[in-house]
């Protein structure tokens, strides 16, 4: 859930500088949250064997099940949209025997993460504060210690996939960069949109560019908010439409894409509720490749994490307060790996007269123009702290491998919960400065 801000400039000490942090009557917004485990299934993924040629058995597919190609994955799959009135289970059971077919699934749908509530507030930066920096007068020791991480290294030479919505990080069309992305660094000539096949990743909802923000929002700019890793490089790729939803073979086609295109770290906040051998084996090709994956762990305040997140080869991000504790909409459970600040707008615990938020600039929904600071909350913005660390990290070292980075992120991590790693909290809160001084 969102909360606009718009007319009136605060300022907020922020790194050596002032940001102005616009404020007024809030505009509620409100967006999907939780993985709709009711969304119908229209298209099958077939995933053949090695060295098969994937168009003729595809029209072998469209012959015998009367399902019509729709699209073909990067790697050896292809998606077919099942014909109507019949079911995709009675599909796939006339695919399962064919010995070029290595899996057959459902085409499932994954929705962006955060979560709705009904107030509006306006809380400051407190989640990158060091231990010890005040809000307000009331003392954060739950942010992540950018502050400090910024005087060894900021990111530069990493490059980071937002595989979402898009960003807004050119002008094209109808859409327009973000202002207070304007120096931030982009890969223009990677950046591509899966949802409508093209190389123009805008984003069209918001929840990617405020998730971009996060990672990279230009800071010491003297406007607006910061990024942790404000000098890396952000490569933009659209899986989710406008209503923040999309399939898993495009995200499965994002990861292959962002692999190949040299990200050392990719941020997913997104999920679904089902696993996908689609899904699995991008990012397993991913992870090959030596790429950091963060993902986060869902809002459906289940004690299962969601997919992708819940792969092993995946950093599986939950969501803390102001107060350190978790927030209540953070799924948890086995496969959780670290938290990190995706705030809780239902309290004020910093005491600044508003609900604490992750604050970041976004667009107005269905207007990619109309640029303000808007106060997320969920999982959604916890992963990305953790990728703009994994950032960090890889600047100040870049020869670390991607299992290396990991073991920065969590044997550095605040100890929260129970002594150790626990379900609620993993290994604890990410740490950006312990994390750069993190050494084998």
């Amino acid at each position: 859930m969102k909360k606009v801000l718009l007319t009136l400039v605060i300022a907020v000490l922020l790194l050596s500088g002032f940001a102005g942090v616009k404020s007024a009557e809030p505009l509620f917004v409100s967006n999907s949250t939780t993985t709709n485990q009711e969304d119908p299934v229209n298209e099958i993924i077939v995933g053949y064997k090695e060295n098969t040629d994937v168009a003729v058995l595809s029209k072998q597919v469209e012959k015998t099940t009367g399902a019509k190609l729709s699209r073909k994955g990067l790697k050896n799959f292809a998606v077919f949209k099942l014909p109507q009135g019949k079911a995709a289970d009675v599909v796939m059971n006339q695919l399962k025997n064919d010995p070029n077919v290595e899996y057959v699934e459902p085409n499932y749908i994954a929705h962006a993460f955060d979560v709705p509530n009904d107030t509006f507030f306006n809380p400051y930066q407190w989640n990158f504060y060091d231990y010890g920096m005040t809000s307000n007068g009331y003392v954060s020791n739950y942010g992540i210690q950018a502050v400090s991480a910024w005087n060894i290294t900021k990111g530069a030479g990493v490059k980071v996939a937002i595989i979402d919505t898009g960003v807004a990080y050119e002008n094209y069309g109808a859409y327009t960069k973000a202002p207070d992305l304007a120096n931030t660094l982009f890969d223009t000539a990677n950046a591509y949109d899966f949802v409508n096949n093209d190389t123009h990743a805008n984003d069209d909802n918001s929840h990617g560019t405020h998730v971009a923000g996060t990672i990279a929002q230009s800071t010491n700019n003297g406007m607006g908010a910061a990024g942790i890793a404000y000098q890396a490089t952000i490569l933009p790729i659209k899986v989710l439409d406008s209503e923040g939803s999309g399939t898993y073979d495009a995200i499965a086609n994002g990861i292959i894409w962002a692999a190949d295109k040299g990200a050392r770290v990719i941020n997913m906040s997104l999920g679904g509720s089902s696993g996908s051998t689609t899904l699995q084996n991008a990012i397993q090709y991913a992870y090959n490749k030596g790429v950091v994956i963060v993902c986060a762990s869902g809002n459906d305040r289940r004690s299962i994490v969601s997919y992708p997140a819940a792969y092993t080869q995946c950093i599986a991000v939950g969501s803390t307060r102001f107060d350190g504790t978790r927030a209540r909409y953070s799924n948890y459970g086995s496969a959780l790996d670290i938290v990190a600040p995706g705030g809780d707008t239902s309290v004020d615990q910093n005491h600044d007269g508003y609900g604490d938020g992750i604050l970041q600039q976004t667009f107005a929904e269905g207007s990619p123009t109309d640029f303000a600071y808007y106060f997320f909350q969920g999982t959604s913005m916890a992963s990305p702290h953790v990728a703009g660390v994994a950032a960090l990290v890889l600047s100040a070292h870049p020869t670390y491998t991607n299992e290396q980075v990991r073991t920065a992120l969590q044997s550095t991590a605040k100890d929260l919960g129970t002594a150790g790693w626990d379900k609620y909290y993993g290994y604890g809160l990410v740490n950006a400065y312990a994390a750069v001084n993190w050494t084998p």
